[in-house]
């Protein structure tokens, strides 16, 4: 299998579809529906992160989740990408120290180009 992307999505369809896609593509995908702990993170030691912003029904949003990954030794250099239809998601992203951005509604291509940038 290819590379590790760990996914987090709170819209089950949207999380099945990036799945879908990514496997397609040859990487390995792992899916959470809701806020992945430290511990999910070190298991899985994914090489990307596609991270939704807003996560129904969680303690903290995505933002939150980005800024404690970038602020640990063990997960600053995993490349977390925000995903979400927020107005605001550039500076979202810039403030939890992301290392980029998908906006939703997102095209498959720019989705998969995207991961790829990340990932060469």
């Amino acid at each position: 299998m290819g590379k590790k992307i760990l996914v987090v999505e709170d819209d089950k369809d949207i999380l099945f579809i990036i799945g879908m896609v990514l496997a397609d593509e040859g990487y390995e995908p792992v899916l959470f529906d809701s806020g992945p702990d430290g511990a999910d993170i070190r298991r899985h030691m994914p090489d990307l992160i596609l991270m939704d912003i807003r996560i129904q029904g969680y303690i903290k949003t995505g933002a939150e989740i980005c800024e404690e990954l970038k602020s640990t030794p063990d997960f600053y250099s995993i490349p977390i990408l925000m995903v979400s239809a927020e107005a605001n998601i550039e500076s979202l992203s810039l403030k939890c120290h992301a290392d980029g951005f998908i906006v939703k509604p997102f095209d498959i291509l720019g989705l998969v180009n995207k991961v790829k940038e990340f990932l060469t």
